[in-house]
């Protein structure tokens, strides 16, 4: 158990979740869902839903559910990803139709050309090299990426520009006032997206003492100069899990597939689980099911001197 922080501090970012969205404008690229099914910061996401923030560019590797319900609210004009849809259940209905339709603009990546244009864009350079992608047919679907040759080896490369989001949102397990935050289990490219951002916004289980994160440094993935905004959200990453907190909902995803099938039941359901709903606490009420960790592990004890 950890202390929690009491009072307010000097040069704390420590915001609300509805004030901290309401920073991110209408238009806007915002990466998230970036440690693939783990630590999908859906709270943030259903808030952007609330205060109808539209015109998003949205960034990400496999965000699961989170970019469907965005795109079933009509808020998104283009996605930059590698695979968007509903990791139980296959498709994304709302996806899925508006690419049909015409009402969406996609830009096709792997996982790993996501990878390399964030890392591009937090080292500050224009694009990064690889093979990988000159064995595949991805050039045919997107045309950001390029083929050359390679003026040293003379051999063929590709070139994977870079992708600077106007944000990026993630969620971990705890953060100080500061924004520094610790982080643990899969994170996918989340480091890199909020070294590439011009702002990031931290998502925390618990927001602590600034000695609890300086406690133990090397579990700190995310710093306070890459952090415009912290925010205290329990259960923020629900339906997807959060390593040492808890599991994932895999009911849930089940239930939406079923019940997003159409666009009218889609709007149903955002009426239900985000429009009808004023905060986290009252979503979870709804959710009324134990999805806490059963069996938890401890990583063995590490020692710092001073």
């Amino acid at each position: 158990m950890v202390d929690r922080v009491v009072g307010n501090m000097p040069d704390s970012k420590v915001t609300d979740l509805e004030a901290a969205v309401e920073r991110i404008d209408s238009g806007s690229s915002v990466a998230m869902g970036l440690a693939l099914e783990h630590a999908i910061p859906f709270a943030a996401g259903h808030e952007l839903i609330r205060q109808e923030t539209d015109d998003l560019t949205l960034i990400g590797p496999i965000s699961d559910l989170l970019f469907d319900q965005l795109v079933a609210a009509d808020l998104v004009d283009s996605v930059r990803a590698a695979w968007v849809g509903n990791v139980s259940a296959g498709t994304g209905y709302n996806f899925r139709r508006a690419v049909e339709a015409g009402d969406l603009t996609v830009e096709n990546h792997s996982n790993f050309s996501i990878a390399l244009s964030l890392k591009a864009g937090a080292m500050g350079v224009p694009y990064l090299p690889t093979r990988s992608l000159l064995g595949s047919d991805i050039f045919e679907e997107n045309d950001q990426f390029k083929a050359t040759e390679d003026p040293y080896s003379g051999d063929r490369i590709a070139l994977v520009p870079a992708i600077r989001p106007d944000w990026t949102v993630v969620h971990v397990q705890r953060a100080s006032p500061y924004g520094d935050a610790h982080f643990w289990g899969n994170s996918g490219v989340m480091i890199e997206a909020a070294d590439a951002a011009d702002h990031t916004l931290v998502i925390a289980e618990d927001i602590v003492e600034p000695e609890v994160i300086k406690s133990d440094p090397s579990r700190t993935m995310i710093t306070r100069d890459s952090v415009t905004a912290v925010t205290e959200v329990p259960c923020g990453a629900h339906p997807s899990p959060l390593a040492g907190r808890y599991n994932r909902d895999n009911d849930y995803y089940l239930d939406y597939a079923k019940r997003t099938s159409s666009q009218e039941e889609a709007a149903s359901w955002l009426d239900e689980w985000v429009y009808g709903v004023s905060d986290r606490a009252e979503y979870m009420e709804k959710i009324d099911r134990d999805l806490g960790i059963s069996d938890p592990t401890v990583a063995a004890e590490v020692e710092y001197g001073q």
